[in-house]
């Protein structure tokens, strides 16, 4: 069974919006979009860089260096310089809080 630790409140982050935490000792970026929460590693699958950092449009995180493109809700690449994903993680709102799974996805 996955682990969660508390990150924020429910409302601490806009819709649609984005913010940097520290899990489990990795950076991870949580999305509000559309009401629902979403967690991606922060970095870019193809050079590390923190995909915090970049523009969110819709369903979508744009890296600030190159332009590579990962949906949020999986981690999924959309297009180059970027092939592989990038690690997704659970995430659970409860009582107003929300909270981010330990591991990523597998």
């Amino acid at each position: 069974m996955a682990e969660y630790v508390k990150v924020c409140g429910e409302t601490d982050i806009p819709d649609p919006g984005k913010q940097v935490f520290e899990v489990a000792g990795r950076f991870v970026v949580v999305f509000h979009v559309d009401g629902q929460f979403y967690a991606l590693e922060d970095a870019c699958s193809h050079d590390g860089n923190p995909l915090g950092e970049g523009q969110l449009e819709g369903f979508q995180i744009v890296c600030p260096r190159h332009g590579a493109r990962f949906d949020i809700r999986t981690g999924q690449a959309l297009c180059m310089p970027a092939v592989r994903p990038t690690p997704a993680y659970e995430v659970k709102v409860e009582n107003g809080q929300v909270l981010v799974a330990t591991q990523p996805k597998r």
